[in-house]
């Protein structure tokens, strides 16, 4: 995972079986780059300040690596998800949260998942496996999604359009 700045353009997508995915995406080219780990993500916010305003703050930690990421409200489109997003990797994450205290922020919700990351087709490929299902992310240009999307055979029908946060949630509250 690299450093991100400018604008996030991905799908979520749920699929039934999460080995077969990934030999499906090699057969397309995709290379695993991290294979299944753990990540914990857990969101930050003030307030539910920037809840209200469709944003997001969080801390990740995968693949024994952390990243900061602000997240934007997302830009409407039919199929895919649009979004501003700025994501840093930070070296110290216990200290990285301190400072968020510090600025007033507190955790609001704590997401763990097992997550493998391929690349391939001008695209990175995400395999989750979550306590409710198991789900591909395609992020890159819009393009490349349609196109892989289309040889994996995968149509609108498969879009899970819910952020993981409101799957969480859900999945806490006994809705999923």
């Amino acid at each position: 995972m690299e450093s991100h700045r400018g604008v996030e353009t991905e799908i979520k997508l749920k699929i039934a079986d999460l080995a077969e995915m990934q030999e499906r995406l090699h057969a397309l080219g995709f290379v695993l780059r991290v294979p299944s780990s753990l990540e914990r993500s857990v969101l930050w916010d003030r307030e539910e300040a920037l809840m209200r305003e469709g944003c997001a703050l969080r801390l990740r930690r995968y693949a024994e690596r952390a990243w900061l990421t602000w997240k934007g409200a997302k830009v409407p489109d039919a199929l895919l998800k649009i979004r501003p997003e700025w994501e840093t990797e930070i070296a110290d994450p216990e200290a990285m949260e301190k400072i968020l205290e510090g600025l007033g922020y507190a955790p609001v919700l704590t997401m763990e998942k097992h997550r493998a990351m391929l690349e391939g087709n001008q695209l990175s490929a995400c395999l989750d496996f979550t306590p409710f299902g198991a789900f591909l992310e395609l992020e890159g240009e819009a393009e490349a999604i349609q196109r892989t999307m289309a040889a994996l055979g995968l149509g609108a029908e498969a879009v899970e359009r819910r952020s993981y946060p409101t799957l969480f949630r859900e999945a806490v509250s006994g809705k999923t």
